[in-house]
């Protein structure tokens, strides 16, 4: 950065680069000064340069390098230009746009670090540094929290490039700068736990509690055929007798209070299929088998009969207990489950993980509806009460770019919060590794992105339609490092490439196969953990009412008794209950199974 023949204004040595050859709108051309061919100052592309145009400052980005045209000694350079420093009431300030363009011949230098951090200094209260700048690790990089939640986001890069530590990034400080914003993050991979601490809640398949009764007609409907095409008729059936069945369940509970029996169903009581009220499954195939015992058309009963056996099949499915155990225990419970999951009383907890892996494959692209369309609806009717920031991972898997794939109404439920959300206090933040498959009219909602290395030609396409701003910093998206990222739009001072700031290892996400250790594999390779796994496997599809206790949790549990030593008779109990067999006295006297058991039961 120094040179013999730079100035020394502000005290800082600049280095002379060369002089403005031409100017095209915001692209520059210059003259490097050098001997030889080559230039006195060594530049590169991504260097920050600056005008002395006049009294004015004008900042710049090279983009391009070059020896001198048709053969003459030199080197030639081009830039874009940003904006421009300009001093208000004795000290500097960076602002976007020129007011005063260059002329030929006036002198260009490299852009001093006191200069750049003037360029990326973040204005207002709510600010916070994410990482360091490519340019200068001395330098932070910030990003401007109310607009980047306000005006949506998204954080776009391939498998490996530190996408979700970069995330884990940005939510922690969001999460300090805006105390008062609840966070719910759709955890794909359930990779996130470790990143927050007791900052947030795990919600899990185990601990979820989602009642059948929140779906409205698509999303039960979605569940009860798998994802595939619903059947007209079944359909028709469900729309007439669930608005009964929730009038059923609401007079039943009228009457109970009342000590009075009343039985009168003929009317919906002006519920509609959509209305978020309980009712009973059981409510809901009596209705229907009393409206099939009616019918003489031998057609038409099968419609009625293959309904009943569809709702009962997913029932009696214990993948599904989420949905249907203890559904209408405690009555109405909606303002404790909208509670527990947006964290309405955080108690030291504002933020959500809701981890999906576990959940049936059926019926996640269904959940993620319901979750998505009760933050927007809430938000709604609570008048934007309390801000909430809806973050979806995996985001092209719920709004695929062909409206062929996936869930139509989870494309639509995005959609609203994208387009509509933030003025009841609902965000959106996406993150993808294939931007060019997602909604492109979700995408355009979000005016901040942040671009790590991506080399499919798609969606590099795709990001460049999207940016409309330093275009060509999209050319080092594809050499991006891991963890390095170019930030674009509304909730950055100025596009900028930079390095998200490294995580500790233990708040590092990480799922259960990347956070074991290398030797672990050795000591859960035997019998114990085959038999374990084969356990949990047949277990996830049984009923839990079919006798002897698979559940691993439980088996802990055991462990864990007064007098259990992690080797003594409590974990040999966990070891024949995971193999559902005495210890044979041939493998290795119980050493190897128990230190099988014994590192399961860690692990759980």
């Amino acid at each position: 950065m120094v040179n013999g023949d730079g100035d020394n204004r502000n005290g800082v040595l600049a280095s002379r680069l060369g002089s403005v050859t031409s100017i095209e709108g915001s692209k520059v051309h210059l003259a490097l000064a050098g001997q030889n061919g080559r230039p006195n100052v060594r530049v590169t592309v991504g260097n920050f340069v600056r005008i002395q145009a006049g009294a004015a400052d004008l900042i710049g980005i090279i983009t391009t390098l070059a020896s001198g045209a048709g053969g003459q000694p030199g080197a030639v350079a081009s830039l874009d230009l940003l904006g421009e420093i300009v001093l208000k009431d004795g000290a500097k300030s960076f602002q976007r746009g020129v007011a005063c363009y260059p002329a030929i011949g006036d002198a260009v230098d490299l852009l001093p670090p006191g200069d750049l951090r003037v360029v990326y200094q973040a204005t207002g209260s709510r600010t916070a540094t994410v990482g360091a700048l490519y340019q200068d690790p001395e330098t932070p990089a910030c990003i401007k929290v109310e607009d980047l939640l306000t005006k949506h986001f998204a954080v776009l890069g391939t498998t490996g490039v530190g996408k979700s530590s970069g995330v884990a990034v940005i939510l922690d400080q969001v999460l300090r700068t805006r105390q008062d914003v609840r966070i719910f993050l759709l955890d794909v991979h359930n990779e996130y736990a470790s990143c927050f601490g007791d900052r947030a809640s795990i919600i899990s398949p185990h601990n979820l509690k989602l009642p059948f009764w929140l779906f409205n007609l698509e999303e039960i409907a979605d569940v009860i055929y798998g994802g595939r095409p619903a059947i007209d008729e079944e359909i028709e059936i469900l729309a007439e007798v669930i608005p009964l069945a929730k009038s059923k369940y609401v007079q039943y509970k009228e009457a109970s209070d009342r000590q009075i029996v009343k039985r009168s169903i003929g009317k919906s009581a002006g519920y509609t299929v959509d209305t978020p009220v309980p009712y009973m499954l059981q409510d809901l195939i009596s209705l229907i088998d009393e409206r099939m015992g009616r019918l003489e058309n031998r057609v038409s009963r099968m419609h009625y009969h293959r309904l009943i056996t569809r709702i009962e099949a997913i029932r009696n499915d214990p993948r599904y207990g989420f949905m249907f155990e203890n559904a209408n225990v405690g009555g109405d419970m909606m303002g404790e489950i909208v509670a527990h999951l947006f964290r309405l009383e955080p108690d030291g907890r504002p933020m959500t993980i809701m981890q999906l892996a576990g959940l049936p494959m059926e019926v996640i692209d269904a959940v993620v509806c319901v979750l998505c369309r009760m933050a927007f609806e809430f938000g709604i009717w609570s008048e934007g009460a309390i801000p909430l920031l809806f973050v979806c991972e995996e985001a092209h898997r719920y709004a695929s770019a062909d409206r062929s794939i996936g869930f139509t109404p989870t494309r639509r439920a995005l959609s609203r919060i994208a387009r509509e959300g933030r003025k009841h206090g609902v965000f959106l933040g996406l993150v993808t590794q294939r931007p060019a498959e997602l909604d492109a009219t979700i995408m355009s909602q979000c005016s901040t992105l942040f671009a790590m290395r991506m080399t499919n030609d798609r969606d590099q396409a795709f990001l460049a339609a999207a940016v409309s701003d330093a275009v060509n910093l999209l050319s080092f998206v594809p050499s991006l490092g891991t963890g390095e990222v170019i930030a674009f739009g509304e909730g950055v001072p100025m596009p900028a490439r930079m390095k998200f700031h490294p995580l500790p290892p233990e708040r590092q996400p990480r799922n259960d196969i990347s956070g074991r250790t290398p030797g672990s594999g050795e000591m859960i390779a035997g019998a114990a953990f085959v038999g374990a796994v084969v356990e949990r496997w047949r277990g996830a599809t049984m009923s839990k009412s079919g006798g002897g206790d698979t559940d691993l949790t439980g088996l802990a549990r055991l462990a864990r008794e007064p007098g259990a030593d992690g080797n003594g008779a409590a974990l040999e109990q966990v070891h024949r209950r995971l193999l559902r067999r005495p210890l044979d006295a041939a493998e290795a006297p119980a050493e190897t199974g128990l230190r099988a058991a014994k590192a399961l039961w860690q692990q759980s």
